[in-house]
């Protein structure tokens, strides 16, 4: 993971781009304290997003087992 401070990824904005695109993180710093993160869009984001999708379907596609025989101060001890 690589830092940079917030006027230098201002100036060299463009080449941060095409690092990120490389697999490159990195981290902008503003005064010494990181303030922001760029990562490539197809990571975790993508990733998560993909999981998501395929547990839905999953979900959907099975048939509704049980019934609903309990109630709602039987799922919450107190």
């Amino acid at each position: 993971m690589k830092t940079i401070t917030a006027a230098d990824a201002n100036r060299r904005f463009s080449s941060l781009l095409r690092e990120v695109s490389k697999g490159e993180e990195i981290t902008i710093l503003s005064r010494g304290t990181p303030v922001a993160k760029i990562i490539a869009v197809h990571s975790e984001a993508l990733r998560k997003n993909a999981m998501k999708n395929v547990l839905i379907s999953r979900l959907k596609a099975q048939d509704i087992t049980g019934s609903r025989n309990w109630t709602r101060s039987e799922l919450y001890d107190d």
